[in-house]
């Protein structure tokens, strides 16, 4: 169905018939149901804006008509219409759809609600929902909109001051999956392949669903997520060569720092300010989180030192690296991608509850320290709280060290063994990602 017939069928509330809503028919045939939680558990009843900016193929248009159905269950014919920023080349554009769109809720809703998916793909959309909101014309309509580019959606709300309603939250992060969840869902088919898949799966539903099935990361879902990946650095103007270049180098480092000078040298780019960009919209995409240095005597980040880049989308880390490993087993049996993975599920995860817990508005600002002796991975809270990461199993007795450097501070190692002391304790991934 093309978004006319999709509004007609909302408006008559026809939920039902096919191709009204495809996604959650496509649902009805996959053998496992993940549930999502990025922090938004009900949408409001008032009128406002709210911005949902996640990944591709992490489920947001899943979810977006799972919306819709429940606010037509729930107010009736005519209270959820849609758009498709897709098939929308100009915020003109937009601006005359919205206006023709919302013409046929139903007068006796309660509640007016537009889904507009995608809205990132059209050029200046914040324009086009300032000049609506300024004209009064959605006063009494709650928009939800969703996008893959993160940089869109952040910076399109700050270009919207006091125009997002009087909603207690606006901006949400659309997150991965949690581990709880995928072990619930994918626990008993895989047994003690499961943190090891959630890993490759990097939280996507699509991926896990695939390595439950079949145990391997299939090459189309490969595609899907580099394709994605490639066509928005495509669209800014960069080249396929440098951007491959640039993650080959990243993967090559893993977790250990390196600065923009040398990242733009080991990548063959002109400068570090060239290296910088290709970094910047990584990160937009929500694939990479530059980790800097801090301050240990007042815990203020060091932005000119070199820093560590994490992939907080481990399934894009798969799509490039070199040894192509596709399934739990490859990635077991290779000790330098697996330590760096174990690392990279530590940022994961830790940019994923900084964005439940909405700290906006750069939820993937991530800090780790070292001294001239030592570095600790992860400042969880700064002065209190620190994580270190391992692969194998580790001894309390090895970072007595931390016990003066840190006087108040408390350790989680990660490794492959338990203990509790006083102010250090080990865990192993699976407990960190069950908490």
């Amino acid at each position: 169905m093309n978004v006319e017939q999709i509004n007609r069928a909302l408006m008559e509330g026809d939920i039902d018939s096919r191709g009204v809503l495809p996604h959650i028919e496509t649902l009805s045939l996959v053998p496992f149901q993940f549930e999502v939680d990025f922090g938004l558990k009900d949408l409001p009843t008032q009128p406002g804006v709210l911005l949902i900016r996640g990944a591709r193929q992490y489920g947001k248009s899943t979810w977006l008509e799972q919306q819709i159905a429940g606010t037509i269950r729930e107010f009736g014919p005519g209270s959820a219409l849609y758009l498709n920023g897709d098939i929308l080349p100009s915020k003109e554009l937009l601006v005359s759809q919205i206006r023709l769109v919302t013409q046929f809720f139903h007068p006796d809703a309660k509640v007016k609600r537009l889904f507009i998916d995608e809205i990132t793909a059209v050029n200046d959309w914040e324009k086009a929902l300032k000049y609506l909101i300024d004209a009064g014309e959605l006063r009494d309509v709650l928009v939800v909109t969703t996008g893959s580019k993160a940089a869109d959606l952040r910076r399109g709300s700050e270009r919207l001051p006091g125009r997002k309603g009087r909603l207690d939250r606006t901006n949400y992060v659309f997150t991965s999956i949690s581990y709880t969840e995928f072990k619930k869902q994918c626990g008993d088919k895989l047994g003690n392949q499961t943190l090891s898949s959630y890993l490759l799966s990097g939280g996507s539903p699509i991926a896990a669903c695939e390595l439950a099935q079949t145990g391997r990361l299939p090459e189309y879902v490969i595609e899907l997520v580099s394709d994605w990946i490639l066509g928005e650095f495509t669209a800014s103007g960069r080249t396929r060569s440098s951007l491959l270049s640039v993650v080959k180098t990243l993967l090559q480092f893993g977790g250990t720092p390196i600065g923009q000078s040398k990242l733009a040298r080991e990548s063959g780019l002109a400068n570090n300010t060239v290296a910088q960009g290709y970094v910047a919209l990584l990160q937009d995409l929500l694939v990479l989180c530059p980790a800097y240095p801090i301050n240990g005597n007042n815990g203020k980040p060091l932005w000119r030192q070199p820093c560590k880049y994490h992939f907080v989308n481990t399934l894009a880390a798969m799509c490039w690296h070199p040894e192509s490993i596709r399934t739990p087993q490859e990635l077991e049996s290779s000790p330098k991608l697996h330590g760096q993975m174990l690392e990279w599920a530590v940022a994961q995860e830790l940019f994923r509850r900084r964005c439940l817990k909405g700290l906006e508005p750069v939820p993937e600002d991530i800090a780790f320290w070292q001294s001239k002796t030592h570095e600790i991975d992860f400042v969880a809270s700064y002065p209190d709280e620190w994580i270190e990461v391992k692969r194998g199993a580790e001894d309390p007795f090895h970072f007595q060290w931390f016990l003066t450097t840190h006087p108040t501070g408390r350790l989680t190692l990660i490794n492959a063994t338990r203990f509790e002391t006083k102010r250090i304790q080990g865990i192993t991934l699976e407990d960190f990602l069950l908490f």
